[in-house]
């Protein structure tokens, strides 16, 4: 069934207006704090220490006593925690990031970031419709 033209604009309005309030999210400067891999993978691997400290708290329950079990289960969770904040924690970049040796053919485009270029092609092939 088509759109009348009232919800046709409507919708027009509504997707002007979420592109431009995206955009501003996206583009907004996010300073000079990055994800780094190396925690990404300390952080996974400690809170897999975690969870086998968990499990083994519990397996050995009976073995080490219901104090042993709950220290180690803590002990366990808390390096869960700390597993997960290593690894969502942002890292300040201190020098230069890393550049390839290949070199690639720069175009103007690229000093655009990529969200831009993509509202520019959302915008002409609105145009063209």
């Amino acid at each position: 069934m088509p759109l009348s033209e009232q919800e046709q604009r409507l919708l027009d309005e509504m997707e002007r207006h979420l592109l431009h309030n995206d955009a501003d999210i996206v583009s907004a400067p996010s300073g000079d704090r990055t994800l780094s891999y190396r925690n990404l993978v300390y952080g996974a691997v400690l809170l897999l220490v975690g969870i086998g400290a968990l499990v083994a708290g519990v397996a050995l329950g009976g073995q080490i006593g219901a104090v042993g079990s709950i220290i180690i289960g803590v002990i366990g969770f808390a390096a869960m925690v700390a597993g997960v904040i290593l690894a969502a924690t942002p890292v300040r970049r201190t020098g230069p990031s890393r550049v390839s040796n290949t070199k690639r053919p720069t175009s103007p485009q690229s000093s655009a970031s990529f969200m831009d270029r993509m509202n520019d092609r959302w915008d002409r092939r609105q145009d063209g419709r």
